[in-house]
């Protein structure tokens, strides 16, 4: 027996071995927009603990001296600091909409299907404007 087959197996309330079936893997299933929301979620959550060592780090150079801070800086300058923080504002405020999303349905509203898909699409569309907003304003104000 290999460790599928015994992943697979189990007993009934009576002792008899029976055979049952794994979970379907995400590979079964087609992906839908309140799954890939959901684990988008988890990960941008991720990515914003990760991206405040970065800001943390930001902050300590600056703590630390003007060499260290010009280094900081640099780095954040670079076209890969760049991206790394676009995509942070991405994750920040993705994460902020779909938190109101989830505010919402703990004050249970907006369970039925359609207007889960509605304000899925609404929370990603809101995410990528306001990235694309305060990116826009951040350089407009650089000069």
């Amino acid at each position: 027996m290999d460790t599928r087959d015994a992943l697979m197996t189990g007993t009934t309330s009576d002792g008899r071995l029976v055979r049952r079936p794994l979970s379907p893997h995400l590979q079964v299933y087609r992906p839908q927009i309140t799954s890939v929301l959901s684990i988008s979620h988890r990960i941008t959550g991720v990515a914003l603990a990760v991206g405040t060592f970065l800001l943390v780090s930001w902050l300590m150079s600056a703590a630390a001296g003007p060499v260290a801070f010009a280094e900081a800086q640099a780095f954040m300058g670079s076209v890969l600091g760049r991206l790394m923080l676009f995509f942070w504002t991405l994750a920040l405020f993705y994460h902020f909409c779909n938190g109101i999303r989830h505010l919402a349905w703990d004050a249970g509203h907006g369970y039925d299907l359609e207007s889960v898909t509605r304000t899925g699409w609404f929370t990603v569309g809101a995410a990528v404007g306001l990235t694309l907003f305060a990116w826009v304003l951040g350089y407009a104000l650089m000069g």
